[in-house]
């Protein structure tokens, strides 16, 4: 079973996780390698720093098998980013457990929502946060051309810490 750590953005065991979300959006909507990785080592670290936000990794070992992020969308919502997880740790649930994981410190920190958004060309991210309980803001039936959105509520007993 793989340990939670939160961690800062410049944590040596978050390098794999920016590296392969690169490589997957890169592949998957045409763009430079380059220019996505960018983007995501240069995204306001602080962003997902205490206390507004938070970055967290499942890692077994010194290993990162799986990730994601939350910073501040407004005053009472959290948006989440980075969604990962290992190619080789697919399947096993641990993005589900990450998302939780996620919503609960969030709500710890006093958000009551959370916001989140989705390519297209991701139907796995689609599926996890249907199954999650979000709600879609787009027709959940047509095929989708643009950003995905997706919000939920916080549930008063996640809160309560």
């Amino acid at each position: 079973m793989p340990e939670s750590v939160w961690v800062a953005q410049s944590d040596p065991r978050v390098r794999p996780l920016l590296a392969d979300l690169a490589r997957e959006y890169s592949a998957r909507y045409q763009r430079v390698l380059n220019d996505v990785h960018f983007e995501l080592r240069e995204y306001p670290a602080a962003r997902f720093s205490a206390p507004e936000g938070g970055l967290l990794l499942l890692v077994t070992g010194a290993q990162a098998v799986a990730g994601g992020a939350f910073q501040r969308y407004d005053g009472e919502t959290a948006e989440l980013k980075r969604i990962w997880t290992d190619r080789a740790h697919r399947g096993h649930g641990l993005g589900r457990r990450v998302v939780a994981e996620l919503e609960a410190e969030a709500a710890c920190r006093g958000y009551t929502r959370i916001h989140l958004t989705t390519g297209p060309k991701q139907p796995e991210a689609r599926r996890l946060y249907l199954a999650a309980g979000y709600t879609p803001h787009f027709d959940v039936d047509a095929v989708p051309a643009t950003r995905l959105r997706f919000s939920k509520a916080l549930p008063a007993a996640v809160s309560a810490r």
